[in-house]
């Protein structure tokens, strides 16, 4: 019987290790020829190293797959125009792209420096749209299809407070993929994105007293656990294959063994006034509409005394 993705090229970006690798080994062994993307870096985003690509595709081989490596940095335009042109250079199209690669440089807003914000916003949100640009070029031209698979995160829908710069890249990227899904629809492509939940080496720098739940599970011992990275790839598969060409436009949350589809943002509670508003009237119009919407325990707390 043939694989989901018989016949279809992807590029996995980030696919050196953690969640890309596990999506780069499904899409092989469904019969995807794929292009690992991996720069190498470190958590955040210092070095580069070619191994991680290669293992993957050494993996992906040994089973019988097809694959080829890519140590681009995506978000250098013309190192993400150049992963572009290897998938058609090589293949002659490009069916799916599914941007994972991403760095972290943890800080509070009040010690966040510059280069720490314009890093975690270059990798994330520049790369995911310097690669999604030249891909979208090639669908529009073929006007066959594709499928755009990008990578939010609960950072940024719930707001993680020690990643300013990554729920802000992550929450932008969802906002960039609405507006491919609606940009690229009439030419057959699906954008959809995903915010995962999983023990990766991003994951591991999370402070034990910022996790919810218990005892963290690190990466080096995930496999085969809720937490497995690997857990993440069969949703990216449903949404890259022909039978998930239904969905566009949507967020889903992706967690051990759970899918969730996340609501878009829409209109909760509307004041609607029928002149411009007197500062009296709102001041006490806004209570009265809004106060039962925003419960005691999502509202501010006092501020906390100096130690």
């Amino acid at each position: 019987m043939p694989g989901k993705l018989e016949g279809k090229t992807a590029i996995i970006t980030g696919a050196g290790r953690g969640i890309g690798r596990g999506i780069a080994l499904l899409y092989a062994s469904e019969g995807a020829r794929v292009i690992v993307n991996d720069l190498g870096v470190s958590v955040a985003g210092e070095g580069a190293d070619n191994s991680p690509a290669q293992q993957v595709v050494n993996e992906i081989k040994a089973a019988g797959g097809v694959a080829m490596a890519n140590y681009a940095d995506v978000a250098d335009m013309d190192q993400a125009e150049d992963l572009i042109r290897q998938a058609l250079n090589e293949w002659g199209q490009l069916d799916i792209l599914v941007n994972v690669a991403g760095i972290l440089r943890d800080r509070m807003v009040f010690n966040m420096t510059e280069e720490d914000w314009d890093a975690v916003v270059r990798v994330h949100m520049k790369g995911t749209f310097a690669t999604t640009r030249f891909a979208s070029l090639h669908w529009r031209q073929r006007r066959e299809g594709g499928r755009l698979i990008n990578f939010t995160s609960g950072s940024g829908l719930f707001g993680a407070p020690g990643q300013p710069n990554y729920a802000a890249a992550k929450m932008g990227i969802w906002g960039f993929t609405l507006s491919c899904a609606r940009a690229l629809g009439r030419y057959g492509v699906t954008a959809n994105s995903i915010a995962p939940g999983a023990a990766t080496r991003m994951t591991d720098t999370v402070p034990d007293e910022r996790r919810l739940g218990g005892a963290p599970v690190r990466a080096e011992s995930a496999e085969g656990t809720e937490r497995d990275p690997a857990n993440i790839a069969p949703t990216c598969l449903y949404l890259a294959s022909d039978e998930g060409g239904w969905i566009t436009g949507k967020c889903f949350g992706v967690s051990g063994y759970r899918v969730t589809l996340y609501n878009n943002i829409a209109p909760q509670v509307v004041l609607q006034g029928t002149e411009p508003w007197k500062t009296g009237v709102l001041f006490e119009r806004f209570p009265q509409a809004f106060g039962q919407a925003i419960p005691e325990s999502e509202r501010p707390k006092p501020a906390q005394a100096p130690a």
